[in-house]
């Protein structure tokens, strides 16, 4: 199975790749997600360990649940071959109502048939009021003509 852009990336290649992890992201299916990560992919996430794609399934069926009205924004920082770091922030509230921006970067490795072998996220939360959010949209994939990280100033 191959996921195009496949590396070596070029700017383009990875500006795209980097849309369509968010997008799916912002879908919250599990197992659809897991279908970018090779078969035994090792992720650092904050400081969980996890390896394979059953374990990324449970991974973010949990997150999920407890992240509620997430939404993502992914920007490349830097990519070379078959590597890509992103920065990337998400809001979201709890069961009580308490909302989050976490701020991030990850580090992603590819195949070569464009599925990500290794993921290294170290992300931060930081508690925002309702009335501070700056990701509104409808559930799912961001809007094309929302603006990403850099135009919104963040």
């Amino acid at each position: 199975m191959s996921r195009p852009p496949l590396p070596p990336f070029t700017s383009e290649t990875a500006a795209q790749k980097a849309r369509m992890a968010e997008d799916a992201w912002n879908n919250q299916d599990p197992e659809k997600v897991s279908l970018a990560y090779t078969p035994d992919s090792v992720w650092r996430n904050r400081s969980d360990f996890i390896t394979g794609r059953a374990e990324i399934v449970t991974f973010l069926a949990a997150k999920w649940q407890k992240e509620l009205d997430y939404r993502l924004i992914k920007e490349v920082w830097a990519f070379h071959d078959n590597r890509i770091a992103v920065r990337f922030q998400y809001e979201w509230h709890d069961a009580a109502d308490n909302w989050f921006r976490s701020y991030g970067n990850e580090n992603w490795e590819f195949d070569e048939a464009g599925l990500m072998r290794k993921r290294q996220a170290s992300i931060n939360d930081v508690a925002i009021a309702k009335a501070d959010r700056k990701f509104i949209w409808e559930k799912g994939p961001r809007p094309l003509d929302y603006p990403g990280l850099t135009e919104l100033g963040l």
